[in-house]
């Protein structure tokens, strides 16, 4: 049996309307039968909760009712059950998750234990489980089994804040209000600011900064409930305390804490943190669920030089945590500062990059491997920064795909791209499909097929021209929904090419479904072809998937090919075309236009 400690709450003076109940219809009502008469009245405004069980110490008898707010003309009351006053009263609230009858001898026992071991954890009160409640209630919803027992204030300090009487608190009860936590009775951040300012005062001469953080600790505390959860923190609190490498430490916020440690060499102090966080991994409300943590460390020199805002630095290096599986361990670095800043840098430059026209449009031409003719060509971004020096996509495309912004420079290209085209056809130059890129962060905005239908109509493009490239990683997220975009956009005569074929893990169930035009075989696969380094695996791989596009009805495109020895290589497999340095790499729009002649032909 799983017991989520839900919360305390308090209900105030209420009645309570009933009616008898037999052990019948307490059975039933244990599996989801409500009498008639109280089921009329779930969810009634002035209702303060579900239907329930009540043993009700004036009644002495069990009753099925439910409890509604006193002396409201707006309420409609019942009128065919009977009714008794309650009056206002804190209650201790658990949930069960098995379906079980929870009768009075069982739930009496059930919270002495609970009384013998659990701390209520309010800031400002402290409740006590009764001995001899006067109301115990059982309310049963989704098959969980939710149970309040009655309890008693035994110190109330709320009264004292909510008067601003200053007066009633003692030196040592403000210190500790000011400096430590009350959840889990250890330090705060304010505290540890202390020995970031003056380490010297604590006997520390130099020390590394940790910062780190609990992982889906909100699914915690809905699931478990927030009982569950600062266990959880009291026991990282107990941990650090105890750990002999630790010369300060302070639960920051939520679920943030930080520690002055021991310098160690980098491997033995990630070994360190690693057990650290291993003997933590366990929760003892559910022993299959794993408890993961997100940690940036910031090693001795950097944390002796940047003082007392080493914090900075450890978060930053723990906001770099990203992934899901397993508990991280990030060390901070001058390089990652470095790209901090920069990305929060150019974050609030891009639209001023924008305005200015900064972004260029290259073209890689794609070449028909029998004819050695154009085919197309793909559009890639470069940043012309301040007019002054040329950017690679490295430097800022992994930045705007952070911080949201990738969908700006996706319609910056498209919109260049279309402008391209609709001066090549005033001209009468020959127009061939040019593919751009859609980046899996913009498969769900709102009106996204609109929007790009609307920058490739403005221009008068025909949309069989205009090629979307989708990353394979992007078909992962949500398969059915992806589908469906691919699909729209494909219906309205887009072409559809999946990009870097290979890298990701693909699900071959999924590639009969895609409604995609062109196959593009990613880099890695043709480096080695026709090299030293070339094996017959790696040809037996390379021709598999040529043979299995083209029976789904994909145009195959290897990317990369560098050598006249790859090409001809990969027109024997049965490769299609080729986008690729032996060919051309990308070039400005006034180059790639002399690819577009007229044949004679």
């Amino acid at each position: 049996m799983f017991i989520n400690k839900l919360n305390q709450l308090y209900k105030p003076k209420r009645i309570l309307f009933y009616q008898e109940a037999s052990m019948d219809q307490i059975d039933d009502f244990y599996q989801g039968v409500i009498p008639e008469k109280i089921a009329a009245h779930t969810g009634a405004f002035g209702t303060y909760d579900l239907p329930g069980i009540f043993y009700v110490k004036d009644l002495e008898k069990e009753v099925i009712g439910i409890e509604y707010r006193m002396e409201d003309e707006r309420v409609n009351y019942p009128a065919d059950l009977s009714s008794v006053i309650l009056e206002g009263s804190f209650f201790y609230s658990i949930e069960l998750d098995e379906e079980i009858e929870a009768d009075r001898t069982f739930i009496d026992e059930l919270f002495r234990k609970i009384a013998q071991d659990d701390d209520a954890h309010r800031v400002y009160t402290d409740l006590n489980i009764m001995d001899e409640p006067s109301v115990v209630s059982v309310f049963t919803s989704y098959k969980k089994i939710r149970i309040l027992y009655e309890a008693k204030v035994y110190s109330d300090r709320a009264s004292y804040i909510i008067r601003d009487d200053v007066d009633c608190f003692d030196k040592q009860y403000l210190y500790k209000a000011a400096y430590t936590d009350f959840i889990t009775g250890h330090y705060t951040w304010n505290h540890l600011v202390g020995f970031l300012e003056m380490p010297m005062n604590a006997g520390i001469t130099d020390y590394a900064f940790v910062h780190f953080d609990i992982k889906q600790f909100r699914v915690i505390n809905e699931t478990f409930g927030h009982i569950a959860a600062n266990k959880v923190l009291c026991n990282v609190v107990d941990a650090m305390k105890q750990a002999d490498f630790v010369y300060a430490s302070a639960r920051c916020h939520n679920d943030n804490f930080a520690m002055i440690i021991k310098d160690m060499p980098e491997d033995e102090m990630i070994q360190t943190l690693e057990h650290f966080f291993e003997e933590l991994s366990h929760l003892e409300e559910d022993e299959n669920y794993k408890i993961y943590y997100r940690c940036g460390v910031v090693p001795m020199q950097r944390s002796m030089l940047a003082g007392n805002r080493v914090a900075d630095a450890g978060k930053m290096a723990q906001a770099l945590g990203t992934g899901r599986a397993g508990t991280q361990i990030t060390v901070y670095t001058d390089q990652m500062h470095d790209d901090v800043s920069w990305g929060n840098y150019i974050k609030g430059y891009v639209e001023t990059a924008i305005k200015e026209d900064e972004f260029v449009v290259y073209f890689q031409p794609k070449f028909d491997i029998l004819t050695e003719k154009v085919k197309g060509a793909e559009a890639l971004i470069r940043w012309n920064y301040k007019k002054r020096e040329f950017l690679p996509p490295s430097k800022f495309i992994p930045f705007f795909e952070r911080d949201g912004s990738i969908g700006e420079i996706d319609d910056v290209v498209l919109r260049k791209v279309c402008q391209a085209l609709a001066r090549w056809k005033e001209a009468g130059k020959p127009l061939y499909p040019v593919s751009v890129n859609l980046s899996r962060e913009r498969l769900y905005e709102k009106d996204l097929i609109t929007h790009l239908e609307q920058i490739v109509d403005e221009n008068g493009i025909p949309h069989h021209l205009i090629d979307f490239e989708l990353t394979e990683s992007a078909t992962y997220d949500n398969t059915d929904y992806m589908l469906g975009i691919l699909g729209q956009l494909r219906g309205k005569g887009f072409k559809i090419s999946m990009d870097d074929f290979g890298t990701g893990y693909s699900s071959l169930s999924l590639l009969t479904r895609m409604p995609i035009d062109t196959l593009k075989i990613d880099k890695s696969f043709v480096d080695p072809v026709s090299t030293d380094g070339e094996r017959e695996e790696d040809i037996t791989v390379l021709r598999h998937i040529i043979i299995l596009a083209k029976e789904l009805g994909f145009v195959t495109l290897a990317e990369g090919a560098e050598s006249k020895a790859q090409v001809d290589r990969l027109r024997e497999l049965g490769c299609e075309v080729i986008q690729g340095y032996y060919y051309s790499k990308p070039v400005p729009e006034t180059e790639y236009e002399n690819y577009l002649k007229v044949d004679p032909e």
